[in-house]
């Protein structure tokens, strides 16, 4: 069943960049709290010997949602999450050859991460390998409203910018759905007295 949800899940996110994308031009409605300008990296696609573009606005993320199961464990622990968000956007590039994009384009989303609510919450530099990640929680009032994360290596780079209520005990439990494992433990809910 898990191998069924993965696989809906990419083709939702693989069809709804393009109907996203022109919609979202077509309405030009202002940008989420939490969501980032990405730059179009048109140019970038040619040089690309990978492109993956997902841009799932809150009415896509609703429409999959709708699909879930919530008699299965699994689909309701995702659903949860499904419903408190607003956005999800991936931008990611692979090269044949070391540094093929524009630094100055990676520089320009990360500074936006310096806006008022945004906190570094994981910073790692690799000199040997030329690798950095940095991940941002952007936190309004005492919840997480939006998660980014930035990875540049010689020969590609991923930005993913997750808008809307963030859950990261929730984010923990996707790992089974391809959620990369951020080391957060689980913490149990405090017992009433």
């Amino acid at each position: 069943m898990k191998v069924l949800m993965t696989a809906f899940v990419f083709a939702l996110a693989l069809s709804a960049p393009a109907i996203a994308q022109a919609q979202t031009r077509a309405a030009n409605p202002a940008p989420l709290r939490g969501q980032l300008l990405l730059p179009e990296f048109t140019a970038l696609s040619d040089k690309a010997s990978e492109v993956v573009n997902v841009t799932l606005d809150q009415r896509l993320l609703s429409m999959g949602c709708r699909f879930l199961n919530v008699d299965d464990p699994d689909q309701a622990e995702f659903k949860k999450v499904c419903t408190g968000l607003r956005g999800v956007f991936v931008r990611h590039f692979t090269f044949d050859k070391d540094f093929a994009y524009p630094k100055a384009d990676i520089d320009s989303v990360r500074r936006q991460l310096n806006g008022p609510g945004w906190s570094q919450m994981v910073n790692v530099r690799s000199n040997k390998e030329n690798t950095n990640v940095d991940v941002y929680v952007l936190i309004d009032g005492e919840k997480a409203q939006g998660l980014s994360i930035i990875a540049s290596q010689p020969r590609e780079f991923t930005i993913v910018n997750i808008v809307g209520s963030i859950d990261l005990d929730q984010l923990h439990d996707l790992k089974n759905f391809g959620v990369p494992d951020l080391q957060i433990e689980k913490q149990d809910a405090p017992r009433k007295k």
